[in-house]
């Protein structure tokens, strides 16, 4: 077995004899050489997983060696090897982007580390992140067996989420046991909240911190005491897109993270009203009718999320100042920051960012984006580019130079929808596909969480017939006409309004600019 191919360059290789073959007994193919000119030769008729170049050599340099030979192959890896330990030579080899530095004499375990750390990075990686799912395979199946709590449910998301990352960037073959293990878990989380929901719907004290708790726990509380916050509502953020964000930003700040439940169903409509004005979607439609769009009508559905603010913030008589702003692209996001001195005058500001939601959407529609993000590892990237080089990044930095309180959360989380369920509806039920609402429903009871009566569940009502139902794990609605066309169009896609962890079980963040020491 070949473990790779070495390129050593070297005015005194001869003195380097007992590290080559210690090389090459573990199945290194090294080659040597004595001078730069040479070894930039070599290069060009040969490609090697390596290059080991000593810095001090007759004629070429080994720096201006190093850039040379970075021209002809500018991936593979080159480690630096001196008997000079001064700073100015170190920072010109690394500025040229070596892989490693190692100074003279070295000894085999030295070189053994180089190699593991730059051409065997990506198996080792691997090896060691499949072994600690193995480990922990068997824990989160006893927790999804004992589950009996909010709590139990977010600790299993954590790790099934901290596993699927992991081994997504490890490249394992393991994800599709993780996929298993997940979708076992969305079944008993949606048996988890059929027995409960309705309870927590009677009995606000027993059931988790849900989307209309936000501002009287989470907001309110921290303008008491006297602290400025910025709010950033980002739109179907789910979990595993948080941990990219975090990543992202935790050198700025300190963060303090947790969950909430998200309430039925999963869309924007219901879930960011909810969190707004602090009541369930019935109860504004009861309170503020002139405020609540109904499914039917063609009226946007959170044009009046301002007003909402408002409106609880009047029935808390508060008086704080808050500003409300949302961002569906780049110009706003500009307009924004070109603003940002003036908000500090606010005690509240309060942000929605669409992105996320936008690209899910446009994902369904566009053969293009569904190409780009065709799984989730790809749709975490588009998310994590979009992080880094679009003006939210400034924000971010911004926010990082002030004393504002930062409150990262979303209304709801998405899931890849890949099962279709088939369902007959009037003309008047609703297009999601996640959920539906409707007079008329026919549809297998089993394979649904049906709500015969709105009302008891907080959700308006259009009808004294109404019935909602909530598509569970990563099913989808389909109807029978055009069935194999619906089908085979929205399969794969990512959805929401139904029920599943990556749905309803939100980020809630809370950070503060770090302190520099």
């Amino acid at each position: 077995m070949n473990n790779g191919k070495l390129l050593w360059v070297d005015d005194e290789i001869e003195l380097l004899r007992a590290h080559i073959i210690f090389l090459e007994k573990r199945d290194y193919d090294v080659t040597t050489i004595s001078n730069g000119e040479d070894a930039i030769e070599l290069c060009r008729n040969n490609t090697f997983d390596l290059i080991l170049l000593d810095e001090m050599m007759p004629g070429l340099t080994g720096l201006e060696t190093l850039e040379r030979i970075k021209d002809i192959q500018p991936t593979t890896p080159i480690v630096m090897v001196t008997k000079s330990e001064e700073e100015d030579i170190m920072n010109q080899a690394i500025g040229r982007k070596i892989a490693d530095y190692l100074i003279k004499p070295v000894n085999p375990s030295q070189i053994l580390i180089a190699l593991k750390k730059n051409i065997h990075k990506r198996e080792l990686v691997t090896e060691v992140t499949q072994s600690g799912y193995r480990q922990d395979f068997r824990k989160i199946s006893m927790l999804i067996d004992d589950r009996d709590s909010f709590d139990d449910w977010t600790e299993i998301y954590r790790l099934l989420t901290k596993w699927e990352l992991e081994l997504s960037n490890a490249d394992s073959n393991m994800l599709e046991m993780l996929q298993m293990q997940k979708e076992e878990a969305n079944n008993a989380f949606a048996k988890y909240i059929q027995k409960n929901y309705m309870q927590w719907m009677e009995n606000a004290k027993e059931r988790p911190l849900m989307s209309n708790d936000i501002f009287k726990t989470q907001i309110f509380p921290t303008l008491d005491n006297k602290e400025k916050v910025f709010c950033i509502v980002i739109d179907n953020l789910r979990y595993d897109h948080w941990k990219i964000l975090a990543n992202e930003i935790s050198n700025m700040f300190e963060i303090k993270e947790n969950m909430y439940m998200s309430i039925l169903p999963t869309a924007t409509q219901y879930s960011r009203n909810a969190i707004f004005s602090g009541l369930m979607p019935y109860e504004i439609q009861k309170l503020y009718p002139n405020l609540w769009v109904d499914e039917d009508e063609d009226e946007g559905k959170n044009l009046n999320e301002e007003a909402l603010i408002q409106t609880q913030f009047e029935r808390y008589r508060r008086h704080d100042t808050f500003s409300y702003h949302k961002i569906n692209d780049s110009q706003a996001i500009n307009k924004l920051i070109e603003r940002f001195g003036e908000l500090e005058k606010y005690d509240l500001n309060v942000v929605v960012i669409n992105f996320i939601d936008m690209l899910s959407h446009a994902r369904t529609e566009s053969k293009m984006v569904r190409e780009l993000a065709n799984n989730e590892s790809a749709y975490r990237s588009i998310t994590q580019s979009w992080l880094r080089h679009s003006d939210i990044a400034e924000l971010f930095s911004l926010l990082s130079q002030k004393d504002y309180k930062v409150i990262i959360t979303t209304d709801h989380g998405s899931i890849r929808a890949n099962k279709p369920i088939k369902i007959i509806g009037d003309r008047n039920t609703n297009t999601n596909l996640r959920y539906k609402l409707g007079k008329n429903l026919n549809y297998d009871a089993r394979q649904v969480f049906e709500i015969k009566d709105p009302h008891k569940a907080n959700l308006p009502s259009p009808n004294i017939s109404t019935s909602y139902i909530f598509a569970t794990g990563d099913s989808f609605f389909a109807y029978p006409n055009n069935y194999n066309y619906y089908v085979s169009y929205y399969k794969n896609t990512f959805q929401h309004g139904g029920i599943s962890m990556e749905e309803m079980l939100i980020p809630l963040i809370s950070m503060t600019r770090r302190k520099k020491k």
